[in-house]
């Protein structure tokens, strides 16, 4: 496989999407560590997976000189100076949780500020977070799945059934009142930007941003039952519905708690349940609420893609202009991909961020 290492080498260094914003040169580190704040989880877990996960500790990164002056380390969640980003840590992903982290911090110019949600079904993961970040500010949510196991419907891909792919409807529930906006993020996605710059995204008046597609063909993401009754394709009237991919989403979660739109969502599945509307998991009643009423995001926070199709899979190219987010959604995974030897040349750039306990 030398020679897609190569390939996508080639490609980092000739692409001017890639070089059209520089690495944040003003993050700065030390070997000096602080205890990192955390919650809600158990701490006994670093004997848990010892076999089948073992992570590098992250290097430590500081805030460049014209960050806040705020000390961050004895700041709380509802200290207002800080990002707030949510990610979810399930076994299967953890190792792309991981990297996702690991770039958010690389590339911030004020990286502890940054401070994450991490929602989990299991009570065992904290201590391997702060084994591998212990400069790290995070607290840990659990998110029961029986919550949601009776409204999940049958996808295309069994990935997507997974309860804590529904976290995300929870967050106004979950995080603490005090936390008013949240960056929503899957965890199979590399940040190449400062997360700064995406959280003080303007979302007007509208309770979600997120980058918008309004090339695809909207009608796919339903069935045909659900076009040819009123009752349901109606939602869409007076509105000009896109398709937005919800694994990178700018939260205005005040606003979300006043419409109560986590009921609206729940309401969606049940008819689901009933009525077989869509085929695609998590994201339908997402684009029934939303679509159409989005602060669009520019593209390059989330392209998306990566990681092929749901049903065959396969390698996919970047889409045209700058790149700030890489995200492997779809049924390939980098890090699967790596180690079976049967990368995509894409996978490379995910690659550096991986603190997996070996090296490519």
């Amino acid at each position: 496989m030398m020679w897609v290492v190569c390939v996508a080498l080639v490609f980092i260094i000739l692409s001017p999407s890639l070089h059209s914003f520089p690495p944040a040169e003003a993050i700065r580190s030390s070997s000096h560590l602080f205890t990192a704040h955390g919650g809600g989880a158990s701490s006994s877990s670093s004997s848990v997976f010892p076999d089948r996960f073992s992570f590098r500790r992250a290097p430590v990164f500081r805030n460049a000189a014209e960050c806040a002056s705020t000390d961050h380390r004895r700041a709380g969640v509802c200290d207002p100076s800080l990002v707030h980003v949510a990610i979810t840590l399930d076994v299967e992903y953890l190792r792309g949780s991981i990297a996702a982290v690991h770039s958010i911090l690389q590339h911030s110019l004020c990286p502890e500020s940054v401070f994450f949600h991490f929602l989990v079904s299991e009570t065992n993961l904290e201590s391997l977070v702060r084994s591998t970040f212990p400069q790290l500010k995070f607290k840990v949510y659990y998110f029961d799945p029986e919550k949601v196991r009776n409204l999940i419907s049958t996808s295309v891909r069994q990935a997507l059934e997974q309860p804590l792919n529904y976290a995300r409807n929870y967050l106004a529930d979950l995080l603490e009142p005090c936390v008013r906006r949240v960056i929503y993020l899957d965890s199979d996605l590399v940040v190449v930007d400062d997360i700064a710059k995406l959280w003080t995204t303007s979302l007007g008046a509208r309770t979600i941003g997120a980058p918008e597609y309004c090339h695809a063909n909207f009608t796919k993401y339903f069935t045909a039952g659900f076009w040819s009754d009123r009752r349901f394709s109606g939602t869409f009237g007076g509105r000009r519905p896109c398709y937005f991919n919800t694994g990178v989403m700018v939260i205005d979660l005040a606003r979300w708690r006043r419409v109560g739109y986590t009921q609206r969502i729940e309401r969606w599945m049940e008819i689901q349940k009933s009525d077989r509307i869509y085929e695609l998991g998590s994201l339908p009643p997402f684009l029934l609420v939303f679509a159409g009423h989005v602060a669009p995001i520019e593209h390059r926070w989330n392209q998306h893609g990566l990681g092929g199709d749901n049903v065959r899979g396969s390698c996919r190219d970047l889409h045209p202009g700058p790149v700030s987010l890489l995200h492997w959604s779809g049924s390939g995974k980098p890090w699967l991909r790596l180690d079976s030897k049967q990368a995509c040349p894409l996978d490379a750039l995910w690659a550096p961020y991986d603190l997996y306990g070996h090296t490519h």
